[in-house]
């Protein structure tokens, strides 16, 4: 699922250098009474084919799935761990993700070797989540179960859509026939899985959406992340856009889908999520709810608390430096403390993504702030029939669902 990071950095500085702990252990102006739940994303950046659409940090191969240098980046990997250890010591990990990139087009072997030392040097707790990305690729189907074996937990499959007419428009490399064998493959070797699907597509109708549904639900998956297509800054797209549905075709679009997985079992518990009971990710939820995550990988981000500060970090971007600065013992390109002030938007721009919202607790555990911070904004989204709000949780109204970016702009500093 697309989630690899909440938040999106500006460019990042060619590298700085990794301080020592003490250094994030000074006393500030924060008093966090407890640190969250901790979660670890793993970036894999390769691709056959970069995909017009895409702004993540992702690298085509230069001869396809071959040319992927496996064991030097899980070396990189590694060694990056080992470095970062000293900000997490005694913590334990609730949730791993592979993101990427495509991370299937790394052999079994090393993702065995991957979970094996992140294993060996982190508390990982007992039934931790641990989601890979997949495409549907014939030559990522057949290692599924192998996957597994290695000890992935969760698939999350990059179908986006089952109609060859729209893959081709969105630059997809698999076809509807494969999506649908990847699908299959994966609902027979995993426990819970995820189908990444997209809509409002380069001349996509509402019917033809409808069949998309057809298709995705009648394998009857536990979870559904379904994200709008949207037109972001650096991209193929950005510079030759392509003819979508117009806004109101696509709200039509986001009301069908969300009557039709609710007549699947299916609760919207996200903007983009829909899950049965007991399907729900915790990776992504984590991030949701202001945890804190580990990046590793090259343009890795991560959101690190602890008791005086928060602290983002992001890993250098391109592969080849990542690689050879993580080997040699640092591989940081910005490393920043979250500005107090910034703090109630920050936690917003995450916890208001949720249909139940979030517990006011939450909120003062998570930032170190009292509530005072943010109760004019809370008031004001209350009279404005955003959320509702009670002694102690905040939750979004279907209004306020509907237009999100109106309430979390309400938290900015």
């Amino acid at each position: 699922m697309a989630v690899h990071i909440p938040l999106q950095s500006a460019q990042a500085p060619e590298q700085v250098v990794q301080r020592d702990i003490q250094h994030y252990m000074r006393p500030g102006t924060l008093q966090l009474p407890s640190l969250p739940p901790l979660s670890l994303y793993v970036h894999l950046p390769w691709c056959i084919k970069k995909c017009p659409y895409c702004d993540f940090n992702s690298h085509e191969a230069r001869d396809g799935r071959h040319a992927v240098p496996e064991e030097r980046y899980i070396d990189a990997l590694i060694a990056d761990l080992e470095q970062a250890l000293p900000l997490i010591w005694g913590r334990s990990i609730h949730s791993i993700f592979l993101g990427g990139g495509t991370p299937s087009l790394f052999s079994p072997e090393s993702i065995d070797r991957l979970i094996s030392a992140i294993r060996a040097r982190l508390r990982v707790e007992a039934g931790c989540e641990i989601t890979m990305e997949a495409n549907p690729g014939t030559f990522e189907k057949d290692r599924f179960r192998a996957f597994r074996g290695a000890g992935i937990t969760r698939l999350s499959i990059g179908v986006q859509s089952f109609d060859d007419r729209f893959l081709e428009a969105i630059g997809r490399v698999h076809n509807g026939a494969q999506a649908m064998a990847a699908v299959e493959e994966a609902a027979s070797s995993f426990e819970t899985f995820n189908l990444d699907i997209m809509y409002a597509l380069p001349g996509q109708t509402a019917q033809d959406l409808a069949r998309d549904l057809d298709t995705a639900l009648g394998f009857a998956p536990p979870h559904i992340s379904i994200y709008h297509l949207t037109i972001e800054p650096n991209t193929f797209f950005a510079k030759y856009p392509p003819a979508v549905p117009e806004d109101d075709v696509a709200y039509a679009m986001l009301d069908q889908i969300t009557a039709r997985t609710a007549q699947a079992g299916m609760q919207r518990y996200e903007v983009s999520a829909y899950a049965k009971p007991g399907h729900a990710c915790v990776h992504n939820s984590n991030y949701w709810l202001f945890g804190d995550y580990l990046g590793i990988g090259a343009g890795a981000h991560s959101k690190l608390s602890f008791a005086h500060r928060v602290v983002r970090q992001v890993r250098l971007r391109d592969p080849a430096r990542y690689m050879a600065q993580a080997l040699q013992g640092n591989a940081l390109a910005q490393d920043d403390e979250v500005k107090r002030a910034d703090l109630p938007f920050e936690f917003m721009l995450n916890a208001l993504r949720l249909r139940e919202g979030f517990a006011l607790q939450d909120y003062l555990d998570r930032t170190g702030l009292p509530l005072s911070a943010i109760a004019k904004a809370l008031h004001e989204a209350e009279a404005k029939g955003l959320i509702k709000l009670d002694f102690q949780k905040v939750t979004p109204t279907e209004r306020g669902f509907d237009f999100l970016s109106d309430l979390q702009e309400l938290f900015l500093a």
